[in-house]
Formats: C-alpha cells, sequence, structure tokens
C-alpha cells in the first residue's frame, strides 16, 4: 500500500480550547493573596459564635484558601456561574502578568499558543474559550473541597450547557453525572421568532458513587404516612402547599377556606388584603393551586391535611384524584417508580418568582437574576444531613445562604453555609447602586442579615445558627518573600517593620487556614514572659515582634506545669527573627524533653 503521506496518531476523546493549559496553571498556581477579618462585624453577639462564612474575593484564590482547612469536607456545592449570554456581563478578566517566554515555559506549550492566550486573557473575551478558561480551575478546586459523597449543582443555560457537560466529565469524571434537569424561568418565555425560550438547566455531579441524592433513589420512602385508606391507596406523602406565589395569578383560585374555626387565605393575608387583590387582578401573587371545588372534593376525601396555619396535599402511592364529564372521582393507579422526579418546572422555581420573593426583603429592585431560595432549599434538602457544609462559590444575591438557614429553621439542621462573592461595583445608574449597594458582595452581605432577620422573626423558637463571620482577600505585601533557601549575611529580607498589627494578625489567620483550622476559630492569645503568642487547636503562632529566648523558656516552662497547655507546633513569621535568635529558638525545641511526651516541631516561616 503506497504511503499517504498523513501522519497517523492514536485519537482520542477529550475537550481542548484554547487556554486549557493556562487553565489548568492557575488551578495550580500558589496563593497570591491574604485574609482579613470583618472584626466589627464577626464580634457582634449574633455573629460570634456563628460557623456561617462569607468570604470577600476573586472566588479562584478563596477556594485555594479554603483547601487547607476544607478538603473533602462540603457536601454539596451550588453555583449560579455566569451564562456567558453576551448580555450578562461575562468577560475575561486576569491581573496576572506573564511574558510570552514565562507562559510557554511554565505551561509547558510553544510561544505562539502562549502569545494567542494572552491575547484574549488581557482582551476582555467572552467567547467558549474564555469561558472555559474561566470555569476549568473554578471546577477543578472544587471537585476537592466535596467528600466523596458529596454533590455539585449547577445553573447554566443553552449558551454555555455543552461546553459545561464536556468540561464536568472530564472534571468529575463522565461515569458521575446525574443529569441534566430543567427549570422554568419564565412562564411567558423569551421569544425569538417562533421559539420560546423560558427554561435552563441545573447540571447534577456527584463525586464518587458514594454520594446518594435522596430525591432519586427509585424508592417510595417518601410515602411513610398512612390513614384509614391505606390498604386501598397505600400509604402517602405530604406534598406541598395549597397555596404559593403563582406568576399566574387567577382571581377566581383566591377564596377563603374555613375550618374547624380557622379562615385560611393564600399568603396569609388578611380579608381586606385579599379583597384588594382581588380587586386588582395582579398578573401574579399568591393563590391556590386547586379550584374551590377540587379543594372540595379533595378534603371530602381526605386528600387534604392542615398543619397549623398551611394546608398540604396528599399524595398516595395507588390513589390519584381524575376527573370526567361527571366530575371529579378518586381513581386507584399504581405509581411507578421514576428516576426523572428531580425536575423544576413549576412556577415556584422560576426567576419571576425569585424577584418577588427578593422584593420581600429589599424595597427596590437590586439584582437582575436572583435565583429562588426554593430551588437552593430543595437542592440542600435532598442531599444533606443536618450537619454538613454547603459552598456556593457565586453568592450574588446570597440566596444559597438563605436557602440554608430557611431549612435549618423548618428542620432543626445546623448546616453549615459558606459563600464568596468577588467584589464587583453595580452600575451607578442601577437601583442598587441608588439605594446604597455599590457592589454585588454589598447586596450579598445586605441579603444574608435581612433573610436572618426574617426567620428568626417567622421562627421565634428556632435557636439555630443564623449569624456569619464575613472575611476577605488582600493582595499579599509588597515585597514579599519564597522561603529563601538560607539565612545568608547579604540576603535581603522583607522589612516586617512595614507590617502593622492587623497586617500580623492577617498573615496569621491565612497561615491557619492553611494549617486546618476553620475559619472564624478563635485564636486564643497565650502569654509566654511578657510575649503574646497565638494557639488555635495545636498550633501556637509567634506573630508579634520582639521574641526572645525569654518567650521560649516561659513556654518550655508552661509545656511542663500546664497541664492544658499542650501545643505540639510552633509556627513562627521568620522575618521576627535575627540569625541569633533563631539559632536559639531552633535548639531550644530540638534539644527539649517534655514531660507530656508530646514532639515538640518548629515551623519558621517567610510564606
Amino acid at each position: 500500500m503506497q504511503d499517504s503521506g498523513v501522519a497517523l496518531s492514536k485519537e482520542g476523546y477529550s475537550l481542548n480550547w484554547l487556554g486549557k493549559s493556562y487553565a489548568r496553571l492557575l488551578a495550580n498556581e500558589n496563593i497570591r493573596t491574604r485574609l482579613i477579618a470583618d472584626t466589627a462585624h464577626n464580634q457582634n453577639p449574633a455573629n460570634a459564635n456563628s460557623q456561617n462564612l462569607l468570604i470577600k474575593g476573586d472566588n479562584l484564590e478563596v477556594l485555594k484558601h479554603l483547601l487547607g482547612a476544607y478538603s473533602e469536607q462540603v457536601k454539596m456545592i451550588y453555583i449560579d456561574p455566569p451564562y456567558n449570554t453576551g448580555s450578562d456581563g461575562f468577560v475575561y478578566q486576569d491581573d496576572r502578568k506573564f511574558s510570552v517566554e514565562q507562559l510557554s515555559n511554565l505551561a509547558g506549550i510553544d510561544e505562539d499558543e502562549a502569545r494567542r492566550i494572552l491575547t484574549f486573557t488581557s482582551s476582555s473575551s467572552n467567547s467558549h474559550s474564555a469561558w472555559l478558561t474561566f470555569m476549568y480551575p473554578r471546577l477543578y478546586l472544587a471537585k476537592q473541597l466535596l467528600r466523596d459523597d458529596g454533590v455539585i449543582f449547577i445553573s447554566i443555560d443553552d449558551n454555555e450547557q455543552a461546553q459545561l457537560k464536556v468540561l464536568c466529565d472530564e472534571v468529575f469524571g463522565e461515569e458521575n453525572f446525574v443529569g441534566a434537569f430543567p427549570r422554568i424561568t419564565k412562564k411567558a418565555g423569551k421569544t425569538t421568532d417562533t421559539i420560546a425560550k423560558n427554561h435552563d438547566y441545573v447540571f447534577v455531579y456527584q463525586n464518587s458513587s458514594d454520594a446518594k441524592l435522596n430525591s432519586l433513589e427509585l424508592s417510595d420512602d417518601a410515602y411513610k404516612h398512612q390513614d384509614e385508606h391505606v390498604e386501598i391507596r397505600g400509604q402517602y406523602k405530604l406534598s406541598q402547599t395549597l397555596d404559593y406565589g403563582s406568576i399566574q395569578y387567577s382571581a377566581s383560585l383566591d377564596y377563603e377556606i374555613r375550618l374547624d374555626n380557622f379562615v385560611f387565605r393564600p399568603g396569609n393575608v388578611s380579608e381586606n388584603e385579599m379583597a384588594a387583590r382581588q380587586s386588582r387582578n395582579p398578573k401574579s401573587d399568591f393563590c391556590w393551586r386547586w379550584s374551590k371545588k377540587l379543594f372540595d372534593f379533595g378534603l371530602a376525601n381526605d386528600f387534604i391535611v392542615v398543619k397549623g396555619t398551611r394546608i398540604y396535599t396528599k399524595t398516595y402511592q395507588n390513589a390519584v384524584i381524575s376527573k370526567n364529564d361527571k366530575g371529579y372521582f378518586v381513581e386507584q393507579k399504581t405509581r411507578g417508580k421514576s428516576a426523572s422526579t428531580l425536575d423544576f418546572i413549576d412556577n415556584q422555581y422560576s426567576n419571576d418568582n425569585a424577584k418577588k420573593s427578593l422584593a420581600k426583603i429589599f424595597p427596590t429592585k437590586v439584582f437582575e437574576y436572583p435565583k429562588p431560595a426554593i430551588l437552593v432549599q430543595k437542592l440542600t434538602h435532598l442531599t444533606t444531613e443536618k450537619n454538613d457544609i454547603v459552598l456556593d462559590f457565586f453568592a450574588g444575591s446570597g440566596t444559597t445562604a438563605h436557602a440554608v438557614m430557611q431549612l435549618n429553621a423548618e428542620d432543626g439542621g445546623n448546616r453549615q453555609f459558606i459563600c464568596v462573592q468577588i467584589d464587583e461595583a453595580t452600575d451607578p445608574k442601577s437601583e442598587a447602586y441608588k439605594a446604597g449597594y455599590k457592589t454585588i458582595f454589598d447586596i450579598t452581605q445586605a441579603r444574608i442579615s435581612k433573610a436572618a432577620a426574617k426567620i428568626k422573626a417567622e421562627n421565634p423558637l428556632f435557636a439555630g445558627d443564623i449569624g456569619f463571620k464575613v472575611f476577605a482577600t488582600q493582595p499579599m505585601f509588597d515585597k514579599y518573600l519564597d522561603t529563601p533557601e538560607s539565612l545568608t549575611e547579604n540576603l535581603e529580607l522583607f522589612d516586617v517593620k512595614t507590617l502593622s498589627q492587623p497586617d500580623r494578625h492577617s498573615l496569621m489567620l491565612t497561615w491557619a487556614l492553611r494549617d486546618g483550622i476553620k475559619l472564624g476559630a478563635r485564636l486564643t492569645p497565650v502569654t509566654l514572659g511578657g510575649y503574646t503568642a497565638y494557639a488555635a487547636e495545636k498550633i501556637l503562632y509567634f506573630v508579634d515582634p520582639d521574641i526572645s529566648l525569654n518567650a521560649v523558656v516561659a513556654l518550655l516552662e508552661q509545656l511542663d506545669n500546664n497541664p492544658a497547655f499542650a501545643p505540639s507546633r510552633l509556627v513562627v513569621l521568620g522575618y521576627l527573627l535575627d540569625s541569633k535568635t533563631q539559632r536559639e529558638m531552633t535548639e531550644a525545641v530540638k534539644g527539649y524533653n517534655n514531660r507530656k511526651g508530646i514532639e515538640l516541631t518548629l515551623d519558621i516561616r517567610y510564606n
């Protein structure tokens, strides 16, 4: 056979784009920032003991920080990343400064590819390649934060859903794809020619086969209640409340229900408020899901349950309400088991409903496309136990935090949220800006605070955590050096005298998180012969100046004589030590044999 001159090689299926090598580089690049605490906010009594976290900063940096203490600790992640529609404001922005030669060497690519990558990373691109370069390192790090039985949910629409699917297959494994479930965005939809676009998707990936999605287990576990009809109808589950915030209000569905001398009205409004609502006949507001005739039939046939001030409907295993030309009747029908039980096509999951819910917290329109809290609350309910951690690193209006607190209030849970939002400026012409919210982060923080107050007011007996601590990333100090290989006479060290006490304590906070200390944990002052160190778990930090051998001697005495004092690791800001003190400290720790049998280690740090 004649040689065709065509080079043949093994081919494999993969997703490639301009910038993929750069994205991998970003995922593994060292952290470039430090963390600071909002001390005034965090010391507020409502927040002082909270484990909930709101962090301001680039989520790529924050995810790297979180890896120290939260690697394989997060049960559920929900994110609503930019959809890259062309009108949602997404552009790739990167302040990293690489030369063509540097990027070529670091990423292992030729200089032509490096040059093309640097062109789009510096030109505010919104191409598919730019979006993938933005998403890849964030998803790569997110996977490392998930527990083995963890699950990630990602909202997306048609602009990038195809790219996201293949990208997630690569990051999480194609075998861990659970589904792409539709969500209604708007009842009427956005019309383009003859096609109404009124949906997006929630992508679901498990981190491994250990994950379990409660709603997708093909069982009847939710049907756990029974009544006098159990032999014929089977057991039943409580379905949603009869009233809901409809985006297609109908006055015919807005009526009073009188049961046991109590009057029920949609949305729990007063008689006058309901009359005013009926009179104005709004396009959207609270109403019943069932007509008066259907409700009367359901009530008479035990398809209704009253709990407190709410009315719920029953869903039986083997019976449904049907209708023919003679009216309603109970039909025996065995329900099949289905894997497609997770969808969000009900109006309650729509953007319109989300805006309406947000309007109950903010008097003005402060956020353009919020996700409904009920969506994230359902996802959280389906995938978490009561003490799990939930992460959202595109926090936006703060929906995830709101949902987690609301679910905790309803089921007595103690779930912790970690929310991350970049300090993105709001449009000076926007209602949000005019209302005093200069950044999206301002909106996030205000939403969480307002939602917490609302939840507390509605659930006065709930004693769970509805506070939150606030932290932010800051650029690392100028000329902050990498770890020097050795201390020599002519080594030009970073000038630690330029750091204030808050600066040094920011460095300590950053280190503590890297050392596995949860963010927000107390760093307790410990007095050692007039010097103050700071303790967290088994680590003792030395970040204040004037470290002397006296402090080390006092430390060793405390170890010998104080039963409650048992650090095993000393972490010292190396720039504070001259060479003599460093030698003395090293020898003292090395030669110490303590009565408690603690193996004491010394970690002198320069970064």
